[in-house]
Parts: structure tokens; C-alpha cells; sequence
């Protein structure tokens, strides 16, 4: 099967069609997820080449995943006991650190990419002290039964 790229600019006067390797061609791929049902043409992925357009995109996605976060730890904070959903929370935001560093970094200014680091060492931190205040009570809890 022979794949066909096609590229659309709004300029162009002669309706002319262009053809693009998007194999040489460097950018952010996105593919969208098609909620709404149209008769018309399909995305399935796309490729940003205008650098800040990229970083536009990319600075509202992680600012929608840290608020994501921030309202998770706050509800695991507030909570009593929630040794799981902790270390879930932390593995999660772990693995979303990796993904920054390889994914995004390229894309993503010097200034915002150390800011967004220090949020992210931030919520770390958080976390790991919620787990040890969580593996303290444990500690108490359990040393207690078996004084008596």
C-alpha cells in the first residue's frame, strides 16, 4: 500500500496540491481523538512544524496535566490513609518527568522547562512526604499491638 502525505495551505491561489515526506520532516506529531462525528475528512495524525504553535500546544497540555495532579495529591493529601493511591500518584508523575525530559523538551523554552521541573520536583516531594507520614503511622500503628 502506497501511503499518500498531502499538505493544505490557506495561500495558495491554484488549488494546487503538494506532496510532503513527513519521514524528513521534523515536528510535534499529534493524533486527534475524532469525538466528534462529521461527514467530512478524517485526521488521524498531524504533524506541527511552527515552533511556537508546538510550544503554545505543548504548554496547555502540561498545564492541564498538572492540575490534573495537584487536584489528585490534594485529595490523596486530605485523605486518611492511601498508601496505593500515593504510589500510584508518585509513579505517575515519575513517569510523566520521563516523558518531558524526552519528549518535549526539545520543544519547550529553556526558562518554562526549568519551571515546569521544579513543579514537578514540587509534587514529588509532596507525595513522598504524604508516604512517609502514611509508612510512620503504619510503624506506630503496628508497634502499639504488639507492646501489649
Amino acid at each position: 500500500m502506497v501511503r499518500k502525505h498531502y499538505f493544505l495551505v490557506r495561500q495558495m491561489r491554484d488549488n494546487t496540491i503538494v506532496y510532503i515526506d513527513y519521514d524528513k520532516t521534523k515536528g510535534f506529531k499529534v493524533k486527534p481523538r475524532n469525538s466528534v462525528k462529521y461527514d467530512g475528512i478524517k485526521v488521524n495524525s498531524l504533524l506541527l512544524i511552527k515552533p511556537s504553535f508546538i510550544e503554545k500546544i505543548l504548554k496547555r497540555k502540561i498545564k492541564r496535566k498538572l492540575e490534573l495532579y495537584l487536584d489528585y495529591i490534594v485529595n490523596i493529601i486530605n485523605s486518611e490513609d492511601d498508601d496505593d493511591s500515593a504510589r500510584h500518584a508518585l509513579n505517575e508523575v515519575t513517569r510523566y518527568r520521563i516523558l518531558v525530559m524526552n519528549n518535549y523538551r526539545a520543544y519547550l523554552n529553556d526558562k518554562y522547562y526549568e519551571l515546569l521541573m521544579k513543579k514537578l520536583d514540587l509534587i514529588e516531594n509532596e507525595l513522598n512526604l504524604k508516604l512517609q507520614t502514611i509508612e510512620m503511622n503504619h510503624f506506630f500503628e503496628n508497634t502499639s499491638k504488639k507492646s501489649r
